[in-house]
């Protein structure tokens, strides 16, 4: 089941067929949602310039869902969106023992003052509401999943293991112990491969490695491995060259027993940092074969709720194989919504009150780009690749129903204007300080 979605326009009628109001930017609610119930984006850590969650709150709120989010201050982008009902300003790094996480969650709970549906938008806020499901149930609605689930998928051992256990392609990799288990691996491996942290979180505290890192020889990667103690927390893997692969997207919003009440298919064309980051660009494409195999491996291991998966398929050996498995709403989602007018956040919303989540056929060739990271992505694209620059085979020359920006909305410009301004703080503050030096 592959679906893909059309973009809302800020006047007239959209190209879903639902209708907006010229002065307000409301779109008149032809989904069925229900405009009693509010919703809570979930976030925990410190990384402001959040699309995800901005995407999120616009998705909702244009329906007249009334929407509050976590943000770690009162002028972080998604806390100026004109679809947000209220900002909870809760400053948090994902350090804090899960008890005081709880609590804040409940705190927030309080306040809105009626069950709301939790929109997690990274790995810590999923797991925690997986794993505290049973104090969360009376003022939240979430979908149940087994509480060890989310922390696992989102841990690359414990993907990796899972991939294995059920039969689904993943790159060839190796968990090492100890620095004698690294050297032994150096010696018969080969190069290049990638190194990953192991578990989730990790990135929080004291990461082997800041994301995926590629290393090209052995000694490269006995340099690496003494930085990373007694017990290396990372997992070693093959790489897939990028002439011979190309990277895929799933999202999908899962019912009870796995089933997809929607799901959809992408080529990532452009990410940062380059092929091994948060997409920049990609393109909404239809895959039957990768969406059934998505289907098949979430129905095995009982995932329920919002998933984005990335995938590479390797055209040496025919097959797409699991990157990642994140256990929550991906930041790229808005790449796609189905001619119901119904993306992944809609879906899980309208499930949770009850509502049947409409069907509908994806939509061709419909793009995505994060303004803020791509036009640095394409130049190291171009520079990396010679030429034009690295192209996913499968991807349309165009994009044939239009292209959805992550941050820049005609109905709500203030969330991209903060980008923007956090973006050139930096920069405006060293510009002073050395203006105040020179003149001082």
């Amino acid at each position: 089941m592959a679906i893909e979605g059309a973009r809302f326009s800020t006047s007239g009628t959209s190209t879903d067929g639902t209708s907006t109001d010229r002065t307000r930017g409301r779109t008149e609610n032809r989904t069925g949602i229900d405009r009693s119930v509010p919703a809570l984006i979930v976030k925990i850590g410190d990384y402001p310039l959040h699309h995800g969650g901005v995407g999120a709150i616009r998705s909702l709120g244009r329906l007249g869902v009334p929407v509050y989010a976590i943000t770690e201050d009162r002028w972080t982008p998604a806390a100026r969106s004109r679809y947000l009902r209220r900002p909870f300003v809760w400053p948090t790094s994902g350090r804090e023992p899960p008890e005081r996480l709880l609590e804040g969650l409940l705190r927030a709970g309080r306040r809105i003052g009626r069950p709301a549906v939790l929109i997690p938008t990274d790995e810590e806020a999923a797991v925690l509401i997986a794993e505290h499901q049973r104090e969360l149930r009376e003022r939240f609605l979430f979908p149940r999943v087994e509480p060890h689930l989310p922390r696992r998928v989102a841990s690359k051992q414990g993907l990796h293991e899972l991939c294995a256990e059920h039969g689904v392609p993943s790159p060839a990799g190796s968990s090492p112990r100890t620095y004698a288990d690294v050297e032994r691996f150096a010696a018969g491996a080969r190069f290049p491969v990638v190194a990953k942290n192991r578990e989730a979180f990790v990135r929080r505290e004291n990461p082997a490695v800041n994301g995926t890192t590629r290393i090209d020889g052995p000694r490269e990667l006995l340099a690496l491995a003494r930085r990373w103690g007694e017990r290396p927390g990372v997992i070693l893997q093959e790489y897939l060259p990028l002439e011979d692969a190309e990277d895929w997207i799933v999202h999908a919003y899962l019912g009870a027993g796995s089933e997809p009440l929607t799901l959809f298919t992408g080529v990532k064309v452009r990410a940062w940092p380059p092929h091994a980051g948060m997409t920049a660009a990609a393109y909404a494409v239809g895959n039957p074969e990768l969406a059934a195999l998505s289907a098949r491996f979430v129905k095995h291991i009982g995932f329920a709720g919002i998933i984005d998966l990335d995938w590479r398929f390797d055209r040496r050996d025919g097959r797409y194989k699991l990157l990642d498995f994140n256990p929550r709403v991906g930041a790229q989602f808005r790449l796609f919504e189905s001619d119901a007018g119904i993306d992944v956040v809609r879906a899980q919303h309208l499930h949770l009150t009850g509502r049947p989540v409409p069907e509908g056929g994806q939509r061709e060739g419909r793009r995505y780009v994060v303004e803020n990271i791509d036009p640095v992505a394409r130049l190291a694209y171009r520079r990396r690749h010679g030429g034009p620059g690295y192209r996913a085979p499968h991807a349309p020359e165009r994009a044939a129903h239009g292209t959805e920006l992550a941050w820049a909305a005609a109905d709500d410009p203030v969330p991209a204007a903060l980008m923007a301004a956090r973006l050139l703080r930096p920069g405006l503050k060293h510009l002073w300080q050395h203006w105040r030096g020179s003149h001082g």
